[in-house]
């Protein structure tokens, strides 16, 4: 495998490991009635920072791919899948928290299917769509979101006591935010149809 494939599928092997480092302290407490203080500060501590390495895979597979003339059909598919596979799972373990808009996540995965639909179809004649402009936007906006969330959440696992005055705030910039990518999710989905929707056309 090359080394810029290599780099994208770590954000594919770390969506379930943030998965399980998530929700383990909940599921031993829930379950098997276990303290999970030292669990909940270790993950609190853990979690920003793995998956700000897995962020990084994103720059360093396009980086490599570059450098070492390893860009290619695949790696056009691959790279975006790998994205949205690690965004959706760290959207969706807010959303089973109650902490991101659940209307929001169905309209994300929403556009995502079909934009991997689309490009299934456009591989299907010849042609790989690659991250645009306002695809790019809308990945940093699923990015930042997920940090905020995070923060908010390693925060508390680690022991420190937010005023409620301060969650009100971020409670209504997450709002704020799930909307914001759900509009850039759609818009950037627009502009693709405009540029590839005659691939669709011509199969239709």
């Amino acid at each position: 495998m090359r080394l810029s494939n290599k780099f994208t599928l770590v954000r594919i092997v770390f969506a379930p490991i943030f998965l399980l480092l998530f929700f383990l302290p909940s599921y031993l407490n829930n379950t098997f009635n276990i303290d999970t203080n030292l669990f909940n500060v270790v993950t609190g501590w853990a979690l920003i920072p793995l998956l700000g390495f897995a962020e990084f895979t994103d720059f360093l597979d396009g980086f490599y791919a570059r450098k070492r003339g390893e860009v290619s059909d695949f790696g056009k598919l691959f790279d975006p899948f790998a994205d949205v596979f690690l965004h959706i799972s760290v959207l969706a373990s807010f959303t089973v928290l109650g902490k991101f808009n659940f209307i929001c996540l169905i309209l994300i995965i929403w556009r995502e299917i079909t934009m991997n639909f689309l490009r299934m179809v456009a591989t299907k004649k010849g042609v790989a769509i690659a991250a645009r402009k306002g695809g790019k936007f809308k990945t940093c906006l699923y990015i930042f979101t997920g940090f905020v969330l995070l923060a908010v959440d390693c925060i508390a696992r680690i022991g420190f006591v937010i005023p409620d005055q301060v969650i009100n705030v971020i409670n209504i910039v997450i709002i704020v935010l799930g909307w914001l990518c759900v509009a850039a999710a759609y818009v950037s989905f627009i502009d693709y149809i405009k540029n590839f929707g005659t691939v669709l056309k011509d199969e239709m």
